[in-house]
């Protein structure tokens, strides 16, 4: 399982509070926003609107919410301008961190990525230091107990899914960033639901994280995902099943 697969499993393991749900309507906010202002507001014509619309409708966020984040992208609305940027940087052991974000200020949302790795025995890295160890993949979310993965397998392996990941409750179904659109064009010729899709960073290999070390880890990827301004998080950590276990015990 990648680090991707067991950080997001560790997510939905540790359950989501309201004010989680908050922070999670606000980043499905920003990047309703940023996708119809850069592709416009028509779902169809434009496919990371689309897939930002399928995450927030996979999140439960009322159908106005969403809707008015679209407007404020298109300018129907007044709103706030979000910029993107990728930072990179080490955890605690050596272990690789990705960090995307959505901001209106990007020198408070360095300030503050900056803060988190150092706080948790990090450090903040040049650009190019550690996204050389990952390959953007498109990855989809598909309900495990909805399907089996044989079956899911078949659906997607023609239009260019390379691989399926057990996580948790979810099959992730991997695909280069080309043939994101078609695999997610077979799931629903194929009428197979998918919860949350996007394009993520994949580790092209783990990096095993001491005992004593992955309680440190896990604290900085959740206080980096506290962030506001940040929208993922992606990291190369490899935990034993039986650590893993006692830390969400």
């Amino acid at each position: 399982m990648s680090g991707h697969s067991k950080w997001s499993t560790i997510k939905r393991k540790k359950g989501a509070n309201d004010a989680k749900r908050a922070k999670v309507f606000t980043k499905l906010i920003r990047e309703l926003t940023v996708a119809s202002r850069d592709g416009g507001g028509d779902e169809e014509a434009n496919p990371r609107l689309r897939a930002a619309m399928q995450n927030a409708r996979g999140a439960n966020m009322p159908l106005d919410t969403i809707q008015r984040a679209v407007r404020r992208g298109t300018g129907e609305e007044p709103g706030t301008v979000y910029e993107p940027a990728v930072y990179e940087g080490y955890g605690i052991g050596g272990v690789a961190v990705i960090v995307e974000t959505l901001s209106d200020n990007k020198n408070r949302t360095v300030s503050e990525v900056r803060h988190v790795f150092s706080k948790n025995n990090g450090n903040l890295a040049e650009k190019g230091a550690v996204s050389w160890m990952f390959t953007q993949k498109g990855l989809i979310e598909v309900d495990a107990g909805a399907i089996g993965e044989e079956d899911l397998m078949m659906a997607v392996m023609d239009a260019g899914g390379e691989d399926i990941q057990a996580a948790d409750d979810v099959f992730e179904v991997l695909s280069s960033v080309e043939d994101f659109e078609v695999v997610k064009k077979a799931l629903d010729e194929a009428e197979i639901s998918y919860s949350q899709s996007s394009l993520a960073w994949v580790p092209q290999n783990m990096l095993a994280v001491e005992t004593g070390d992955a309680e440190k880890i896990l604290r900085l990827l959740d206080d980096l995902e506290d962030l506001d301004d940040v929208q993922k998080v992606f990291s190369n950590f490899d935990i034993q099943e039986e650590e893993l276990a006692k830390l969400l015990a």
